[in-house]
């Protein structure tokens, strides 16, 4: 796989730059050759369920999306838009302490993959998936 062509200081930056990142309060925590970890601190305004108490699962699929196009960000230089996005949910969001970490799968000269789960304060998995992103020309 490819070289990181950008550090955590960077790729923070450059996820920061988004209004709505900021609102979700994204923190890059890590970045490897292997993938990167974005942390999500609990917001009210997630809950779609204040009497259960758990996440709209758009803010998952959200969080997957982002990390899995901050991952290839972090080996091009720079976010692409996704063209593809699948999800599995596989336990409720509820409050605490969001973790993603997410993956290049392929990276492709047109189109590239990338992977990303979502995990609870406890580390359980909430949610899962996978990305198709449209690379830029040249």
């Amino acid at each position: 796989m490819a070289e990181n062509k950008m550090t955590l200081a960077e790729l923070q930056d450059r996820i920061t730059q988004a209004p709505f990142h900021q609102w979700l309060g994204l923190k890059v925590a890590e970045v490897t050759e292997d993938g990167i970890q974005i942390t999500v601190p609990w917001r009210q305004e997630f809950l779609v369920n204040a009497e259960a108490g758990y996440a709209h699962g758009g803010i998952l699929a959200t969080l997957i999306d982002t990390a899995s196009d901050y991952a290839l960000a972090a080996k091009i230089g720079g976010p692409v838009p996704t063209v593809d996005l699948r999800v599995d949910y596989h336990r409720a969001a509820k409050e605490g302490e969001i973790t993603v970490q997410a993956r290049v799968i392929k990276l492709g000269r047109t189109f590239s993959t990338a992977e990303a789960s979502v995990f609870d304060a406890e580390g359980r998995l909430l949610a899962s998936g996978r990305g198709v992103f449209h690379m830029p020309a040249g």
